[in-house]
């Protein structure tokens, strides 16, 4: 049985126009990329960067994966899942001690049998350093190591099928950045692709990383990508990784309530935010297609 169906996905995702009075306003079309239907809980990003990974892992009959995030990691959530499913044993290195105080994510966890290992903010902050790397490798020989947010060359063949996806040309395709691996998928498949390649990749920063995330997602990249036209927006994150206002609290609520796509205020709620402004503000040309991937992850909102 293949890995889509074991997992029950639904891929491709599909792509939904939404009528907006500000996009009309601009002459601007707007859709959305719906990764966030592919799975009520693997979904979008995470099972995209994830899908490779877990199928090399079954393929060669890995029993142990190891992985980094937060307390409310969208993408420890999708993995735990993920490993349960495929009977694979599963240990969570998290930021921050939550023993005391279980998130929602954290509980899924628990539930699934998951190894939930806290760590504190310095010794997670070596988790791409390789001598902590081996220490972990030396600890767990057979364990396969997944770095966090599943951004690695692996990640970047299954973001890239979203190109592949896709039914039409857009001049803008936007995506949220925390980790890199998404945006690096984006740009990678549109280096690929058969189709005209000059469409912008915009991704939209959700944390503070001016430079380093351009960093991460340039380290992903061969030298074929230069040929991509793409940019990281920095101006709407907030404040920081999962900081966020009232004002982008309400802005969530209204679109949701307007669309009937529920967004949170980590991720998704910062891009259409994003999106929102930079449409307003006549950053896009007039008769622009835009796209916005949904990356799905709705940890930040439980």
């Amino acid at each position: 049985m293949s890995l889509v169906k074991q997992l029950f996905m639904q891929p491709p995702s599909p792509e939904q126009t939404i009528t907006s009075s500000w996009a009309n306003l601009h002459n601007i079309q707007i859709s959305i990329k719906r990764d966030d239907l592919l799975h009520p809980i693997i979904s979008g990003n995470k099972w995209r960067k994830l899908k490779y990974a877990l199928l090399e892992a079954s393929e060669n009959d890995v029993k142990h994966i190891i992985s980094f995030g937060g307390g409310y990691s969208n993408h420890l959530h999708a993995l735990g899942y993920c490993c349960r499913q495929l009977g694979i044993r599963f240990s969570a290195i998290v930021r921050g001690d939550y023993s005391q105080n279980l998130s929602p994510m954290l509980q899924d966890l628990l539930n699934w049998e998951t190894d939930v290992q806290y760590v504190d903010r310095k010794t997670y902050q070596q988790r791409a350093e390789p001598q902590y790397l081996e220490i972990l490798t030396t600890q767990y020989p057979e364990a396969l190591l997944i770095p966090e947010g599943g951004s690695q060359q692996l990640a970047l063949r299954g973001v890239a099928e979203i190109i592949q996806e896709l039914t039409q040309q857009y001049d803008y395709i936007l995506a949220p950045v925390a980790s890199g691996g998404t945006l690096a998928g984006l740009i990678d498949g549109l280096a690929q692709s058969e189709i005209d390649t000059s469409s912008q990749i915009l991704g939209i920063a959700v944390l503070k990383g001016h430079g380093y995330l351009e960093q991460l997602v340039g380290a992903l990249l061969s030298d074929r990508h230069h040929r991509v036209d793409w940019k990281i927006n920095h101006e709407y994150q907030f404040g920081g990784y999962a900081k966020y206002n009232n004002e982008l609290s309400k802005f969530c609520a209204e679109f949701e309530q307007q669309n009937h796509i529920t967004i949170e205020p980590v991720y998704s709620g910062k891009l259409f935010y994003a999106l929102y402004q930079l449409t307003i503000s006549g950053h896009f040309p007039s008769g622009s297609r835009v796209l916005a991937l949904h990356t799905g992850g709705l940890q930040g909102a439980r």
